[in-house]
């Protein structure tokens, strides 16, 4: 639909508005410029938004126009508005990556492949658009998003946001204070007033026929507060007496809700089948002119019809029909009674694809209705098929409504709150849970209620009550489905872990016995997440002695599985499990799989969790700059999402290893905050290890031990023994020889349970530290041969650092230095400052000059660049580079263009080795 084609041009000229049009104006140049650019137009009804986005069209005559007006009886039909926009660039499907072609397909409902995440979905529509703007630059008008189905509109925002280099514009317009803005809230925004007084006289003058009274003109502009539709409505049809002021005004002004109602009077003066075609046309696409005509024919309506809507001004003048303003629509639709509405919805019914046809029956019969409830379940499925979880969702409430058997229309009710959890949209689930559980008379049936209220208390991550709440639906289940006892006992398990000594009701140790005392080891796929969720269980309730091995082999099992095909978003119990048993290589194994199923799917939300968590894989093993990528990309994924990590918190431990003492400081307030109001244990376990880490790099023991000491004695059961080795450490330094003790016995017990190096090589290293005499000297040696067989560099460095310092005290200052320059030379390399800084002065003690070392220039490559440059290095293409990062080639492209301008390069084959050569450590 080319916008200006669709909308008549019959009006005054604007008046005002001049910063909208001028930022209006910056987009569209950067749009010519080669550059994307996004705008969200909000404020009230009739202030002027529709108005903007024609003159956004009439000011890009050389850009390509389209445009996409949202529906109000479209809003439950899933992607329905993307498909609308997508339509005429759906010849260059082909051209897509086969994931991205897939994945559109399926939302489209124009292949049966099985649905794939909105985010992929979302990665594929950037792609066509932008391709579609390769030819001639491109821009987007999007009407009324307020009326958009909620994949459409989380599609498009997801779009928004991942514009960048795309000779591609989007301009959004809605109503103010409506929920189906809020997924476009973290966009570019400018809110629309009403005019200025000058502006609205103007206007005023320009619409008025006859004579102005000058004081009249005043009461008009005060009275609607310069919205420009009022205005616009009140120059046309008050009486002339009123506006030369020879009558009084009308008291009040038919204005914001009453100008709707001046609408509703307008179109209920025109004749009846007029009326009707206006209703269907306000039930229709206005780009749907087939479907439109097929019902009226239906309804023995012909487009003369049309002709008295057209004088009367609520149609516009034009090759199409349609509504001079989105109001008017809105504003017919809402007038028409029962009786009207159900019979356009039997017309539309009776001329519908089987998938719409559905909604159009029950809108179209009067009460409850178990055939048309059969069918709204039926066409609920084809809409999960495709992925369409907001749809399903709104189509099973529907049935639900329509059930006249208490039980089944409680089921559907909980169908309809699972799909709405499934789509994002947590608000939506708790009204339909009270909907259902007063028919929830079985166990079975509770369960599943209290299973959705606890995920949505998981999603929002508040896990307090989550444990205690499953118990009791275990409980009140007993043995009527051991497979939902046992998905409701993990479930606790995970929430109890996240929770630890904050949930309420229950304990950590009570919800994992009872999960591990009924586990039973059934036939599983391989990649199921359930045996690891057992053998954190059985390591929780009966020790470290108990649980150790039935980890290590839940852990081997995963990593043996091959492609994980349902990833679930696991990565944190991942983390968890390999630092509890120091199996650094299996944490990395299993989470580089989970980021591989999370790109595959464009599971961007899942994909961002897991790289966070692989990030701290990259930091144990001194590749900081590796892990600092791997953050950035995190951020960029949850910022497609439609989520920001607030205070950068999950950079603790990279902070700490580098010394960047104010950020840490502010990651460790804000993982303190999430901690006491929402209740997430996990967070003082990564407190207490990154501020512990900084704290023994600046020699600072005591500090590192209080802080060690607040875990060690709240002990959440798992989660803090990766900072035993710290608090041997710091308990020794500081002269508290029992703290360190208490460390040393932990340690004792579960190291050699554990078995891995990274495990045995602290052993030894604290062993060495609490030695009185020499064999402290063997120990360190053992420390550094079992540390040399994982990728745990910087923990290899740490133990050749304090086997130097152990050297330089027995006065053998040569053999010291061997330990210290290769500690000193390790951390300096990967920027750890105040490890570094405690290796340099221990050289300096031994006599030997150690100069301060810098890191080479970074040639000012930002972020997105240096990552960029590295994926094209390491032989990605360009479209696999943006398919990868879920940007567009265009995007790629100019990154790419501005690396070899930045490193001075003219091939990609020479991008690696400037890299490195950036990365070089030279003296200071």
């Amino acid at each position: 639909m080319v916008w200006s084609q669709a909308h008549g041009s019959a009006e005054p000229p604007m008046v005002g508005r001049d910063d909208e049009r001028a930022a209006i104006g910056k987009l569209i140049a950067s749009v010519r410029d080669g550059f994307s650019a996004v705008l969200v137009l909000n404020g009230d009804a009739g202030v002027g938004k529709s108005r903007l986005l024609r003159y956004a069209a009439e000011s890009a005559p050389d850009l390509a126009v389209v445009g996409l007006v949202g529906v109000e009886a479209e809003t439950r039909l899933g992607y329905g508005a993307l498909h609308r926009l997508l339509r005429p660039h759906l010849d260059r499907l082909p051209l897509l990556p086969q994931r991205q072609r897939d994945a559109l397909n399926a939302a489209l409902g124009l292949t049966a492949a099985p649905p794939s995440d909105r985010h992929l979905v979302g990665l594929a529509a950037l792609t066509l658009l932008s391709d579609a703007a390769t030819a001639t630059p491109m821009l987007c008008l999007v009407d009324d998003v307020q009326w958009l189905d909620r994949e459409s509109a989380e599609t498009l925002a997801f779009v928004a946001r991942r514009l960048y280099a795309d000779c591609l514009g989007l301009l959004f317009a809605g109503r103010e204070g409506n929920s189906g803005l809020d997924v476009f809230g973290d966009l570019p925004a400018l809110r629309l007033a009403g005019l200025a007084r000058a502006e609205a006289r103007a206007l005023l003058t320009a619409g008025v026929q006859g004579h102005l009274d000058q004081e009249v003109a005043e009461q008009l502009v005060a009275g609607t507060g310069g919205n420009p539709l009022a205005l616009l409505e009140l120059a046309v049809n008050l009486p002339s007496e009123q506006l030369a002021g020879v009558t009084p005004l009308p008291e009040p002004l038919p204005v914001n809700r009453q100008l709707e109602e001046h609408f509703r009077r307008t179109a209920a003066r025109l004749p009846a089948d007029t009326q009707t075609l206006l209703l269907l046309m306000a039930m229709t696409p206005t780009d749907d002119q087939a479907a439109l005509w097929r019902a009226a024919g239906t309804l023995g309506l012909s487009v003369r019809a049309a002709r008295p809507a057209v004088a009367a001004g609520i149609l516009s003048r034009g090759t199409i029909a349609e509504f001079r303003h989105p109001l008017i629509r809105s504003a017919v639709h809402s007038a028409a009674s029962a009786q009207k509405l159900r019979r356009v919805q039997a017309a539309l019914a009776a001329t519908s694809a089987p998938e719409r046809r559905a909604w159009h029956l029950a809108e179209a019969v009067d009460g409850p209705d178990d055939t048309v409830a059969e069918e709204l379940e039926a066409a609920s499925e084809l809409a999960q098929a495709r992925g369409k979880y907001s749809e399903q969702a709104l189509v099973l409430t529907r049935a639900a409504e329509m059930t006249t058997h208490p039980g089944k229309r409680a089921d559907r009710y909980l169908d309809a709150a699972a799909a709405h959890l499934a789509s994002g949209n947590l608000a939506a689930v708790q009204p339909l849970l009270e909907l259902a559980t007063p028919a929830l008379t079985g166990p079975v049936g509770r369960a599943r209620a209290t299973r959705l209220r606890a995920a949505v208390e998981m999603v929002r991550a508040r896990p307090r009550e989550v444990p205690a709440m499953l118990l009791d639906a275990v409980a009140d289940l007993g043995t009527a489905d051991p497979g939902a006892n046992w998905d409701l006992l993990r479930e606790a398990t995970h929430a109890a872990i996240i929770g630890g000594r904050t949930i309420t009701g229950t304990t950590p140790r009570e919800v994992a016995k009872i999960a591990a005392d009924s586990w039973h080891d059934a036939e599983l796929p391989p990649w199921s997440p359930d045996p690891l969720m057992a053998a954190l269980a059985r390591l929780i309730a009966y020790g470290y002695a108990e649980g150790a091995g039935p980890l290590a082999a839940a852990l081997a099992r995963l990593r043996n599985a091959g492609p994980l095909q349902d990833p679930n978003m696991f990565s944190t119990m991942i983390s968890i499990a390999g630092d509890e048993l120091w199996d650094i290589e299996a944490k990395r194994e299993i989470l580089e799989k989970l980021v591989t199923a999370d790109r595959e799917r464009g599971a961007v939300l899942g994909l961002s969790i897991a790289l966070v968590a692989l990030s701290t894989v990259e930091v144990w093993d001194g590749r900081f700059a590796v892990a600092e990528r791997c953050f950035n990309e995190a951020d960029d994924y949850m910022a497609a999402a439609g989520f920001s990590v607030a205070g950068d918190f999950h950079r603790a431990l990279l902070y700490a290893w580098t010394g960047q003492e104010a950020e840490l400081r502010a990651a460790v307030a804000t993982m303190r905050v999430l901690s006491e109001e929402l209740g997430l244990a996990t967070n003082w376990r990564w407190i207490a290890q990154s501020v512990s880490i900084y704290e023994i790099g600046r020699g600072r023991y005591q500090q590192a031990l209080d802080v060690l000491l607040m875990v060690f004695d709240n002990h959440p059961l798992i989660l803090g023994d990766i900072n035993l080795g710290g608090m041997v450490e710091a308990g020794l330094r500081a002269g508290h020889r029992e703290a360190a003790d208490l460390a040393m016995q932990r340690l004792e017990e579960r190291a050699p349970l554990a078995g891995t190096p990274w495990a045995l090589g602290l052993l030894a290293r604290c062993r060495a530290l609490m030695a009185d005499d020499d064999r402290a000297e063997q120990l360190y040696q053992e420390s550094i041969a079992q540390l040399e067989k994982a990728p745990v560099a910087v923990e290899l460095a740490w133990s050749r650092l304090l086997f130097g310092e152990w050297l330089r005290r027995r006065r053998r200052r040569a053999d010291a230095r061997i330990q210290l320059r290769a500690a000193y030379e390790s951390f300096s390399s990967w920027g750890a400052g105040p490890f570094a800084e405690r290796a340099r002065a221990e050289l300096l003690a031994t006599g030997e000059t150690a100069r301060k070392r810098t890191v080479a220039s970074q040639l000012d490559l930002t972020p997105q660049e240096r990552h960029v440059a590295t994926l094209a290095a390491s032989g990605l293409t360009n479209a696999e580079i943006a398919g990868q990062l879920f940007v567009t080639t265009s995007t790629i492209e100019f990154h790419l263009s501005r690396v070899f301008r930045k490193l001075g390069i003219t091939s990609r084959k020479q991008i690696g080795a400037r890299l490195r050569e950036s990365a070089v450590v030279r003296p200071g």
